[in-house]
């Protein structure tokens, strides 16, 4: 058996500095996507430039909600739905901060929809990562507002009947000025968005779309993380100038179109004020 050299043996792992260490071990279910889903975040993050201490990372609650307490950063773990008036708040009294918001379908786009609204509206210069697994995961299963129709939950028993969101044409709508959606299965292509996303002024918007195999898949024929990953591999299509009408998703066998769909220049919101309060435009 070969042995690892001395050169091989380090002290720390290379995301010691960007994860809280005492708290690995995660507590997710096996098979949920979110472990990579904050392993490319992280990612993301150790690329920036500037310190840990200038990178602010918010959460609201839910399964997704717990990401802000495993990122090395000034972290809030906020109220439900409320992840982005927080983050608001950071941004606006402390210009000079880096502000991520992370957090589930439910949280950002149920609860907390309204307020994902008036980020766009302003341009908050702000990153939104969102984990989309298609249920509220941690409160016992309910169907939301990115549940495909048909799909079972426990709240829809014999299945849904209402109309999911498509989060890339509703973001698209607002005029976020970035716009991408990865599956777990493209850790390295949705690190690079998220890095993206980070470094771009105004709004940057990324869908993550991830297993739920206790919440969603047992009821929907994907009972193990593995398996929707299996769907992801067969039926997942990069295009990035795709149609953002046509990318909704029913997980009914058609393809998921991933891509970094919007890549656009745009004043944020600050930046806007700056302008206006010197009198350089209306």
């Amino acid at each position: 058996m070969s042995q690892l050299s001395p050169a091989a043996i380090v002290d720390e792992h290379p995301d010691d500095r960007v994860l809280r260490d005492r708290r690995i071990p995660h507590i997710w279910c096996p098979g949920c996507g979110l472990g990579t889903t904050i392993k490319a975040f992280a990612e993301a993050v150790k690329r920036t430039k500037g310190d840990l201490d200038d990178h602010a990372v918010v959460s609201g609650i839910g399964c997704t909600g717990r990401a802000a307490g495993y990122i090395n950063t000034d972290s809030y773990h906020t109220t439900h739905g409320r992840a982005i008036p927080f983050a608001t708040g950071l941004r606006v009294a402390n210009p000079d901060l880096t502000v991520s918001v992370i957090s589930g379908d439910g949280d950002l786009f149920n609860i907390g929809g309204n307020h994902f609204l008036h980020a766009a509206r302003r341009n908050l210069d702000m990153t939104v990562v969102c984990s989309n697994n298609f249920n509220y995961g941690m409160t016992g299963g309910q169907f939301g507002g990115t549940t495909p129709t048909g799909k079972v939950t426990s709240t829809t028993p014999e299945g849904n009947y209402e109309r999911p969101f498509n989060l890339p044409l509703l973001a698209d709508s607002l005029d976020v000025p970035f716009i991408a959606r990865w599956t777990n299965l493209h850790p390295r292509r949705l690190a690079d968005a998220i890095e993206a996303a980070m470094g771009k002024p105004g709004l940057g918007f990324v869908e993550v779309i991830t297993p739920c195999p206790e919440g969603f898949g047992k009821v929907n024929e994907f009972p193990e993380g593995l398996d929707m990953m299996q769907y992801f591999e067969e039926h997942a299509v990069i295009d990035h100038e795709a149609d953002l009408d046509e990318v909704g998703i029913a997980l009914e066998g058609e393809e998921i179109v991933l891509g970094n769909f919007v890549d656009e220049e745009s004043t944020p919101y600050l930046k806007t004020k700056e302008r206006l309060l010197r009198g350089d435009g209306e």
